[in-house]
């Protein structure tokens, strides 16, 4: 089963999970042992969590995950090799080449870290395995999947931005990452003396956020006895 964004391998051998994947399986992506000896750092831009660039230049989304896919399997990216839970209740095992998807994901996700606050950003990794579960179904024309594309749509307005990766051998790693939305205040996530943030307050919060525990000890402590 072969589309732009993925290559699965199914059956014969991989059906007994105890079995190792043979090096010739591969298509899209070069098994990292042998992928380039060099790595490489490559730059995507993203507007409104869409992805819109590569290394500077602006192209649309089928080329530039074309250019992905090429890239990241030259490197050893994307290779996935799971166990699954189906919908009628039995398990599978499938091997999936996706170098393209597989370092979006990675940028994304990344660019999501630096502009979205902590509550916000939890709910949408919770809802983006919710999403997953309803396209993995067959169900990409119900309503809830609708409904949430909507919060995706409503989340992802600010997460605008440029990420750099190293691509190496099997791995990816940040390099970079620039958005006129970063909630990143060097001032406020500095260890050292800082004037908007006096990292006395912490004691009282912690006391606080911990009297809850707190209590529940002393309850306990007090009614063995």
């Amino acid at each position: 089963d072969r589309n732009i964004w993925h290559l699965s391998h199914e059956g014969g051998d991989l059906e007994n999970p105890g079995n190792e994947p043979p090096e010739n399986l591969y298509l899209l992506t070069l098994p990292p042992e042998k992928a380039a000896a060099e790595p490489v750092y490559v730059s995507i831009d993203f507007e409104a969590g869409t992805p819109v660039g590569l290394d500077g230049e602006r192209l649309d989304p089928v080329t530039l995950l074309e250019r992905l896919n090429e890239l990241g399997g030259r490197h050893g990216i994307g290779i996935v090799d799971m166990v699954e839970n189906r919908l009628v209740g039995i398990k599978s095992r499938g091997v999936y080449e996706t170098p393209g998807g597989t370092v979006l994901f990675y940028a994304l996700r990344e660019l999501e870290r630096l502009t979205l606050d902590r509550a916000t950003l939890h709910f949408k990794e919770m809802v983006a395995l919710k999403y997953a579960e309803l396209v993995y179904d067959g169900l990409w024309f119900s309503p809830l999947r609708e409904a949430l594309d909507a919060f995706v749509s409503s989340v992802c307005r600010t997460v605008t931005g440029r990420v750099r990766l190293k691509l190496y051998r099997g791995t990816i790693a940040p390099a970079g990452i620039w958005s006129p939305h970063s909630l990143y205040i060097k001032d406020l996530a500095t260890f050292e003396r800082s004037e908007m943030f006096d990292h006395k307050d912490a004691t009282g919060f912690i006391n606080l956020f911990g009297l809850p525990l707190k209590v529940r000890a002393l309850v306990e402590r007090t009614g063995k006895k």
